[in-house]
């Protein structure tokens, strides 16, 4: 293995270890199961499933992926898997931002890491549950890793690394920066018009351009050196494309990891490649969007959603703080206990410190380096202020009057588009620290790796200490649990059409083996039938209204006792109820009364209803046209990652160009 791909190894074993430390309990078996996240052995392909319920399709395409799998793999094993690899992706693609745009050495890239991989938004995120939004959190590096490409590409202002879509840095922005990181002296650095090598192996002016056909990037002239060169970026930009393609197809496996990665992608890919680039994020979006038309008949979010989960004031940091420091989730209950006490004010203060250390460098990077910084404060900025009174009037209004607009009312999460320009900065402090060291001291000067390992050492230390309950699931909150025999016999009992009511009302339970926070009711991800739901909330002491009208008309009927007939008439054909947690019941053992009991244990009881008037909430032609979505979006991910990996393959082999950090 070369020198190179010792390094990168390094790089990848680091994050995988940090990764591991994380979810380190759900090493063990059992199932994820802590506020929003919710997996089962068995989920099935329902309507739910698909985004065609009453609900918003917000789960859309991620229940319908688990649904399609589970039959072959264990589904609480896929979650499992899937929430791991984010992890590791997340920090092993923001060293390879830093590797590519700043040419960062192998100590920097680990700080890179750590940031992202170590921080209150990926700790209270993973407290509230929300384990796909991680997998469009950890496309961001990459998505404007190839974004960059694909621009410097198509204007003739980059050269291309044997992966054709990790392309290094502009010698004319980043020489300098470059120099640094890795240790030399910028009056080493070649000078613009310099002979430079292409990555066709060929020699030229770096300061040239491909203006007029007469020499390209590398400063190849006409002729078949200048062929060459020409044909080596354009498969570099087709990989580039395919590995694009990749990583908004990964983050789309939640809507709101899909426009995430489009700001940071349609940011970066340049005015020629901008187009391309939102047909091709549209083909990724095509699940939740067809999910979206087709459930026309859906209610609009509810407005108080708006306040409700607007960005929140940590201790002695205030909304805006806490949002540069990357924390501030909407639910007080879903943060570590660090985060509870003065360390979340010093971990902040320490974080945005090494943050502000490398901010001169990523600007001095370009085009690159300032669109990421300019998208990090404003997803730090417009939440804060989305908190304010004119703020939440203002998301109130869209989410009345613009479709989709619920997709925006948990404001804090779009603080994670802060990741990838954070990451270059504290990448890029390595550097500025050495620079100061080297300036004032009176020693004699260290190797330049050895100063930058010190250095990285003592940033990795002061980003991971103050949110030291990060590591084991939160401070153990995340475990895996074991759901009771009754769960598999109840699905086995249903065996006939129609919607299944369930007991207690409500959204949440609190079950004996669930723990002491509140949890997702599992019932729709473990029954073949779709269970009624009202998507209610309780957040901060205040309702916030779902979508789920016949289900809140199914759960007044409940309530009030009406006698099965009524329910029938309802589409409801099943009543399950979980006996072991808290919740509203009613007069409904009237209801039950007029039932036919099935299945009954001392965790589960499951009645039946006869003769159902069938309420579908989909048509059948509804149901080819979302799953060709879901079938679009599959291919799409399947086809870009093979694509972006052959090439990087195919590049490798050849062994055209190594990147600068190498």
């Amino acid at each position: 293995m070369t020198r190179s791909g010792r390094a990168r190894a390094w790089v990848a074993g680091y994050c995988a270890v940090l990764a591991l430390i994380i979810v380190g309990p759900l090493a063990g078996s059992g199932y994820l199961l802590l506020r929003d996240a919710v997996s089962t052995p068995r989920p099935y392909l329902t309507d739910s499933a698909l985004g065609l319920g009453a609900a918003a399709p917000r789960a859309v395409p991620q229940d319908a992926l688990l649904a399609t799998l589970s039959p072959l793999i264990d589904g609480g094993l896929l979650v499992k898997a899937i929430l791991i690899t984010a992890l590791w992706a997340a920090g092993y693609g923001a060293a390879v931002l830093a590797r590519e745009l700043l040419a960062a050495p192998t100590p920097a890239q680990l700080v890179a890491a750590t940031l992202a991989l170590w921080n209150p938004f990926v700790a209270e995120r993973l407290l509230q549950g929300h384990w796909s939004l991680l997998a469009g959190y950890a496309a961001l590096p990459w998505t404007a890793v190839a974004a960059s490409h694909i621009r410097r590409s198509m204007s003739g202002t980059g050269t291309l690394s044997p992966g054709g879509y990790a392309g290094t840095t502009p010698l004319a922005h980043h020489t300098a920066v470059s120099v640094e990181m890795s240790g030399g002296d910028v009056s080493d650095a070649p000078k613009a018009g310099s002979s430079t090598t292409d990555s066709g192996g060929a020699t030229g002016s770096a300061g040239a351009t491909d203006s007029g056909g007469a020499t390209d990037s590398g400063g190849v002239g006409r002729g078949a050196g200048g062929a060459r060169a020409v044909a080596g970026r354009f498969r570099g930009a087709g990989g580039a494309w395919a590995a694009l393609v990749a990583g908004f197809a990964a983050a789309g496996l939640t809507p709101t990891g899909s426009l995430l990665a489009a700001v940071v992608g349609l940011a970066l890919v340049g005015r020629r490649g901008f187009l391309p680039a939102v047909g091709l994020w549209i083909v990724t979006c095509a699940p939740w969007l067809t999910a979206t038309a087709l459930g026309s008949g859906a209610e609009p979010s509810d407005p108080a959603g708006v306040s409700a989960f607007a960005a929140r004031a940590e201790p002695w940091l205030g909304t805006l703080g806490s949002l540069a420091g990357l924390g501030g989730i909407w639910n007080s209950e879903a943060v570590p206990t660090t985060r509870t006490t003065p360390l979340a004010f010093v971990g902040t203060a320490l974080l945005l410190a090494i943050v502000a250390l490398g901010v001169r460098a990523v600007w001095a990077l370009g085009r690159d380096g300032r669109a990421l910084l300019i998208i990090a404060a404003a997803a730090i900025l417009l939440p804060a202020l989305g908190a304010t009174g004119p703020g939440l009037a203002l998301g109130e209004w869209l989410v009345v009057h613009v479709p989709g607009a619920g997709l925006l009312r948990d404001t804090q999460k779009y603080v994670a588009l802060a990741m990838p320009a954070y990451a270059l900065c504290t990448a890029a402090a390595c550097a500025t620290v050495r620079t100061w060291a080297r300036r004032f001291s009176t020693e004699p000067e260290v190797r330049g790796d050895t100063g930058t390992s010190a250095v990285a050492a003592l940033f990795i230390a002061l980003l991971i200490l103050p949110l030291a309950d990060l590591a084991w699931g939160v401070g153990g909150a995340m475990r895996p649990v074991h759901y009771p025999g009754g769960w598999e016999k109840v699905a086995e009992r249903i065996d006939a059409p129609g919607d299944v009511a369930v007991l207690p009302t409500g959204m949440f339970r609190v079950f004996p083996y669930s723990g002491t926070a509140p949890v997702l009711d599992p019932a729709p991800r473990i029954l073949p039938n779709d269970v009624l739901q009202t998507g209610e909330l309780l957040v901060r002491g205040h309702a916030v209204t779902g979508e789920g009208n016949r289900a809140r008309t199914v759960e007044e009927a409940l309530i009030q006792g009406a006698p099965a007939g009524t329910l029938a008439d309802l589409g409801v054909g099943w009543i399950l109820v979980e006996r072991t947690t808290p919740g509203p019941c009613g007069d409904s053992e009237k209801t039950l009364s007029t039932t036919e009991l099935v299945y009954e244990d001392h965790n589960l009881a499951l009645y039946r209803i006869p003769a159902p008037t069938l309420r579908d909430t989909a048509t059948p032609t509804q149901r080819r046209i979302s799953t060709t979505a879901h079938l679009l979006w599959a291919c799409t991910l399947i086809g870009s990652l093979t694509a972006a990996t052959l090439t990087q393959r195919s590049g490798t082999r050849r062994g055209t160009h190594k990147s600068p950090s190498a």
